[in-house]
């Protein structure tokens, strides 16, 4: 009788059984962390945009607040000198994510001036929700950031986003 070598069939289903068993564990907590991640970096971009606002409001009293969050941009991939209306104080692809085709890590942000130029409501929402995100997040001209578990749609008013709960 020969020696026999190699795996049986039986042998090799049992190693692919394990390794799908494994996969099945291990995927979902990877889309968790990444959804975890992506509220951090909205998070994050919440805080730069709050951080150039007050920028923004110092280099240009006259102006106030920016009109858009792209005002707050350079303008183009490089910044070619600060002015109103690209004042280079946050990176191209932050002032560029204002819908879901050209979202930030996942989140895209709705930025409105309040009348009179006075304050601001910027809001990040996900880009698919439960997929990129599961909650939104809003600040304006007071630094708070809040959080909505529900990811309702778009913020535009200060007395909405007030009413959202606070992050920790």
């Amino acid at each position: 009788m020969q020696k026999q070598k190699g795996f049986s069939l039986i042998e090799l289903l049992i190693v692919v059984a394990i390794i799908l068993i494994i996969a099945a564990i291990a995927i979902p907590n990877l889309l968790r962390a990444r959804m975890a991640a992506n509220e951090s970096s909205a998070v994050s971009s919440l805080r730069t945009i709050n951080t150039a606002e007050v920028s923004y409001q110092s280099a240009y009293p006259a102006t106030g607040y920016s009109a858009t969050l792209l005002a707050l941009g350079p303008g183009g991939a490089t910044c070619s000198g600060a002015t109103a209306a690209n004042a280079c104080l946050i990176d191209y692809t932050l002032s560029l994510a204002t819908d879901s085709a050209s979202a930030k890590s996942g989140y895209y942000f709705t930025y409105t001036l309040a009348t009179g130029g006075t304050g601001y409501t910027n809001d990040g929402e996900p880009k698919q929700l439960n997929q990129t995100g599961v909650r939104a997040f809003c600040s304006n001209e007071d630094g708070v950031i809040h959080a909505n578990p529900t990811a309702s749609g778009p913020v535009t008013t200060n007395a909405t986003c007030a009413a959202w709960a606070t992050l920790q």
